[in-house]
């Protein structure tokens, strides 16, 4: 599916031009050969998908699964699935929105090294970005993984099954119990996931953090190692971050429009040159 997204009138885009740390940010990622971008629920929040930890979040709103009590837990459990049989749907119904594009123009540009994201939504290989760019620290909920063998299965396949009428489906190889394929309270980051991420953090020469507080470890190391491998770091949030003092720059502003008005610029005078 192709998505097309533009700034949405010359209104915003010479509010933009009034902020000098957005030229700066153009300039850095027209230097940029190898740049990443690390991405959390602020930039799919203007897709309609809320964050986990906010007020307003999914855990303020229903119980928080830990995976201790994932097999023991058969009510939890239950629960877990009622509640995915009702709100799969919705997640399947969300579109990449001018964030999520901008990027995929980063990676059809040549830039793009990869994205490491703490969003489970997959909305950034929707969008069109090459999934083997995406590492996804905290797994995806369009997988479904067996307890006890470990066979990944589609999470369309499982929805069918749970509104077929399965309460608690099964592992249909070994019959183990079937658990989301994202991590939870108490689990640690997928090791390969997370070796990759911090690979790509001491390679980039730019890492643009977006929409994330960075306030969840270990993930939030990775601008620190980016930085102190030599990496020029952007900060692109609505909230305060512990690293806005050892960022070359930062902007307090929503994440759509940033990055579409950033993509508009860099990627612009580069066709010129």
């Amino acid at each position: 599916m192709n998505h097309s997204f533009r700034m949405p009138d010359s209104t915003l885009d010479r509010q933009f031009r009034e902020i000098g740390a957005f030229d700066q940010i153009v300039d850095l990622v027209r230097a940029s050969a190898r740049m990443s971008v690390f991405t959390g629920a602020g930039i799919s929040t203007a897709s309609g998908i809320p964050d986990y930890r906010g007020p307003n979040g999914v855990w303020a709103r229903q119980d928080i699964p830990h995976i201790k009590t994932i097999r023991t837990d058969r009510e939890g459990r239950l629960q877990f699935w009622r509640d995915r049989r009702e709100q799969y749907p919705e997640m399947l119904a969300r579109q990449p929105n001018a964030g999520h594009e901008a990027i995929v123009r980063f990676e059809r540009a040549g830039k793009l090294l990869a994205i490491v994201t703490q969003n489970i939504d997959g909305l950034h290989q929707r969008a069109g970005n090459s999934p083997d760019r995406v590492i996804e620290l905290h797994g995806t909920t369009h997988r479904i993984r067996c307890t006890n063998c470990g066979r990944v299965y589609a999470g369309i396949d499982i929805q069918d099954r749970l509104e077929a009428g399965e309460e608690d489906p099964r592992c249909p190889v070994c019959g183990g119990i079937l658990r989301g394929g994202t991590v939870l309270f108490g689990e640690s980051l997928p090791e390969d996931a997370l070796r990759t991420a911090v690979a790509v953090a001491r390679a980039t020469d730019l890492m643009l953090v977006v929409g994330t507080s960075l306030v969840v470890n270990p993930a939030a190391r990775l601008p620190v190692i980016a930085k102190q491998a030599g990496a020029r770091l952007v900060i692109l949030n609505l909230s305060e971050t512990p690293l806005d003092d050892e960022a070359d720059s930062r902007v307090t502003t929503e994440a759509g429009p940033a990055l579409a008005y950033i993509a508009d610029q860099a990627l612009a005078a580069e066709t010129h040159d």
